[in-house]
């Protein structure tokens, strides 16, 4: 959906955006992250060219930016490309309503459907009851959900999110997290989310891109960056993260050790703790190396009649923190639809919660 090549920006003789490059795609919710000075915000606002690059090109769904005459880019803010800001930037003198209908008066939709949409999309975010009151009479959490449904109303297909959390206390700036990947759950919409909280980042970002002056340092997910930090400068970074958060299952699994059907004979497999699986790679149990000596001093043919089930299943996708306690009382098991992915050993979680790289 947006692609960046080159994209630099000076001011006099500083360099705010190194030849930086960078693709997000479609329905992605992509973060920009790094401290004060990194250009992250520079780089967001090339995106819709409120910042004119100094060279490079920034393309939206094929389209060139650079080509598009100020008609034609009121166009695509209007309609394409939202952006929601830090400061809320809602008008005091306007209701909570006309606030979010903002941008559907500056495209001349009738009062009577931008009203509507206004209150869909407030309702949305939990303010449906509230589109009568000022921006006074909110909170700051409630003034940001505002902000974000004006640009929910618009139905943009590029949402620009330049830091919109920061100015909220802790457990309102979770509670909005919570609210964003919420409606990207519903909605998937392309996100370009500027932020300089890497817990923030890991947290809803599908991929993250680490700057440091004006330079890209690191682009991937936020388990790849954790388990692999490409220099000092992102290890250092990441170092205080709380990585039971972050970390899911497929980041620390590994492949099972050994496997086998169920006609497999016992002295196959001896001295191993097997899984056993059907045609199709779907677990159907495990069979203990103990179970298996038994199986074969007994004479069985095969193991089906050890199959047993003393195993915790976890997704791929979960975090570490929701099951890592499961890992004192039986084995971790990831399966996806049915199939066996991976184990997680004691070992394999005491590393990647203590930050130790392989």
């Amino acid at each position: 959906m947006i692609t960046g090549t080159g994209l630099t920006k000076v001011y006099g003789t500083k360099r705010a955006v190194d030849d930086v490059d960078f693709t997000v795609e479609a329905g992605e919710l992509f973060v920009l992250m790094g401290l004060s000075g990194s250009g992250k915000s520079t780089l967001l606002r090339m995106i819709n060219r409120l910042v004119e690059p100094t060279s490079g090109t920034v393309t939206i769904d094929g389209v060139d930016l650079a080509g598009l005459g100020a008609a034609e880019l009121r166009e695509l803010r209007n309609r394409r490309v939202n952006m929601v800001f830090q400061h809320f930037a809602l008008f005091p003198h306007r209701t909570v309503r006309q606030n979010a209908a903002y941008g559907l008066e500056v495209r001349r939709v009738p009062l009577a459907e931008r009203l509507d949409r206004a209150d869909r999309a407030l309702e949305r975010v939990g303010l449906g009851d509230r589109g009568d009151a000022r921006p006074q009479e909110l909170s700051g959490g409630q003034r940001q959900r505002v902000g974000l449904a004006r640009a929910l109303a618009t139905d943009p297909d590029v949402l620009l999110m330049d830091e919109p959390f920061s100015a909220l206390d802790p457990l309102i700036r979770r509670d909005m997290q919570d609210l964003l990947l919420d409606l990207q759950a519903d909605r998937p919409r392309t996100i370009v989310f500027v932020t300089h909280d890497l817990n923030e980042a890991m947290r809803i970002g599908s991929r993250i891109m680490v700057l440091k002056d004006g330079r890209v340092q690191q682009c991937g997910t936020g388990p790849e960056i954790l388990a692999a930090p490409a220099n000092d400068y992102v290890g250092e970074f990441v170092a205080d993260v709380d990585r039971a958060r972050v970390l899911t299952a497929s980041a620390v699994m590994r492949p099972a050790p050994s496997t086998a059907v169920l006609s497999t004979a016992p002295a196959d497999v001896l001295g191993s703790d097997v899984f056993v699986l059907d045609a199709d790679d779907k677990l159907l149990g495990l069979v203990g190396s103990a179970d298996v000596a038994a199986a074969l001093d007994a004479g069985e043919p095969d193991l089906s009649a050890r199959v047993a089930d003393g195993y915790h299943v976890v997704p791929p996708d979960r975090p570490l923190v929701e099951f890592a306690h499961l890992a004192v009382s039986a084995p971790l098991v990831v399966v996806d639809d049915g199939r066996l992915v991976g184990v997680v050993s004691d070992r394999d979680l005491l590393t990647a919660l203590g930050g130790v790289r392989a």
